[in-house]
């Protein structure tokens, strides 16, 4: 790998770990935040997938080292640097938050695979890094759906844009089920 095909690993894996920090961090705050009914299943469903996306950070950071890199793990790189929006449901029903959390694994699972493009042909280590996140991604997104799912399949978020249009939408079905 040259030095400039190692940069633009770096710069990739950078926004990763921005990206699982903030997960993380989301994937707590809906833990701390989430009531209703079903709110046992949630908050326990939760704590397990935040230490794996811990796991992720701390692989993701140490690859970022092991290039000759220096990973930033503070809270105002992310913040300065993301290109998304913060997690906007607060304290809300079970349901609205697995609605806008599917919207959020989808995006990172996207941003994910984009990495694993990138990394094609220069860096098999770092691809195979990202595809074993992917792994535990995309199953806990599973996890997740399987509580906004019909029987055949049809989500309840709909074709709803963002988080908070998604967790509206899960909740909105949810009052029309019998």
């Amino acid at each position: 790998m040259t030095e400039a095909e190692g940069g633009k690993v770096i710069e990739s894996l950078r926004m990763r770990l921005h990206a699982l920090n903030d997960l993380a961090l989301t994937l707590k705050h809906v833990h701390w935040n989430v009531v209703g009914p079903h709110f046992i299943a949630v908050h326990e469903m939760l704590d397990p997938q935040v230490e794996a996306v811990r796991s992720m950070v701390d692989a993701t950071a140490e690859r970022i080292a092991t290039l000759g890199g220096s990973p930033t793990g503070t809270p105002g790189a992310l913040a300065a640097e993301r290109t998304w929006e913060d997690y906007s449901v607060g304290r809300a029903q079970a349901i609205e938050h697995l609605g806008a959390l599917d919207v959020v694994y989808s995006g990172i699972i996207e941003d994910h695979r984009a990495a694993v493009a990138a990394t094609e042909g220069t860096d098999p280590v770092t691809q195979d890094l990202l595809i074993e996140h992917l792994r535990s991604l995309e199953l806990f997104q599973w996890f997740v759906r399987a509580h906004l799912e019909s029987a055949g399949g049809k989500l309840s978020t709909g074709t709803a844009d963002g988080e908070s249009a998604a967790g509206r939408a899960a909740v909105d079905q949810a009052r029309r089920q019998p």
